[in-house]
């Protein structure tokens, strides 16, 4: 397994990420702890609605007795009114993962959120053009009045990619998109596009593959459980402390449908099926986005897999992109 890993030179002298991304419910926690433990590692949340303090059923945040002593970074740490952009991301997850390697700890990052991930390990720069205030309450104008969906096709209608990324209830990026290119001219994705790929780490990238029915059932299971456990109650409770639903960790995934059913817009049930069916959208944007990214070293998991198998198969994978051997101190690599 090893032999088709092409290992970086440790001569190139960066420091070693290990990364694990995939789909929502493709299984990214359970093998990141057994990860984690085994190659000395502390965990970074790759997911851009995990930062919110008090939103965890609907974001589906690891409870700490499922951590298995593994120490989590860039977890409830906003509150659900601040602000939390890619490059406020970006900032934090490099200071950690420098606090993290000064203890000899691997940092791993976990998480399915694009370009959260990618911002991050190709060191991408944030100056699209800076702020067009006006511009931007014109679109807030446009959308009160016309509705997500025909802010929506704005954008795409000037950059198809990014609105194939863009989710219509998430307001803030598709209008920063359409800011971008109003005050640059060129589109947010040929920015993007233009980034350098060349990464400041010496990167483990992995990703966690199923079977594309296989996933669809455990996201309606997944959405299940969550009614089950209080997802209702948890959106209640944001809003009766004053999180109003248009912020945009309130028009979360998931968090946008409860608000509705519990404004009396939906039933449960309705707002069940909903949830379910955009968060299949959501896979799909997601594994549209992991499959321009050529560094990702799949794995495949799901039922009939062999759990023990598969960690071989990623254990392999880390041995020979980051020339590391388990539970070892990367200081004795730098």
């Amino acid at each position: 397994m090893i032999g088709r890993v092409e290992p970086l030179p440790v001569a190139e002298n960066k420091p070693p990420l290990l990364v694990l991304i995939g789909p929502t419910a493709v299984g990214k926690t359970k093998a990141s702890i057994s990860i984690a433990q085994k190659w000395n590692a502390e965990i970074l949340s790759g997911d851009s609605m995990q930062v919110y303090r008090e939103m965890d059923i609907g974001t589906a945040k690891i409870r700490p007795d499922e951590m298995g002593g593994i120490p989590h970074h860039l977890i409830d740490i906003v509150n659900p009114d601040e602000t939390f952009s890619t490059a406020d991301f970006q900032r934090k997850a490099r200071e950690t993962i420098e606090e993290i390697a000064s203890r000899g700890k691997l940092p791993f990052v976990v998480g399915g959120t694009g370009l959260y991930i990618e911002s991050l390990i190709y060191g991408y720069e944030f100056s699209e053009g800076g702020a067009d205030e006006a511009f931007r309450l014109a679109q807030q104008q446009y959308l009160a009045e016309q509705g997500e969906q025909a802010l929506h096709d704005r954008l795409r209608a000037i950059d198809p990619p990014s609105a194939d990324r863009l989710h219509p209830n998430d307001h803030r990026r598709v209008i920063r998109a359409l800011e971008v290119a109003h005050l640059t001219g060129i589109p947010l994705s040929e920015h993007l596009a233009r980034q350098t790929k060349e990464s400041p780490y010496r990167l483990c990238l992995i990703g966690l593959s199923m079977e594309r029915t296989e996933l669809y059932r455990r996201i309606e299971q997944r959405v299940d459980q969550m009614i089950a456990e209080g997802f209702a109650e948890e959106v209640r409770l944001l809003l009766d402390k004053g999180y109003a639903r248009e912020l945009p960790s309130m028009l979360g995934l998931g968090y946008k449908e409860m608000a509705a059913h519990l404004a009396g817009g939906l039933t449960l049930e309705e707002a069940s099926d909903l949830i379910k069916r955009n968060t299949r959208r959501f896979a799909k944007r997601q594994l549209s986005w992991f499959r321009h990214m050529t560094d990702i070293q799949w794995v495949e998991t799901g039922e009939g897999k062999n759990f023990s198998k598969q960690m071989d198969e990623i254990d392999a994978i880390i041995a020979g992109k980051l020339v590391l051997k388990a539970n070892e101190s990367i200081n004795d690599i730098q």
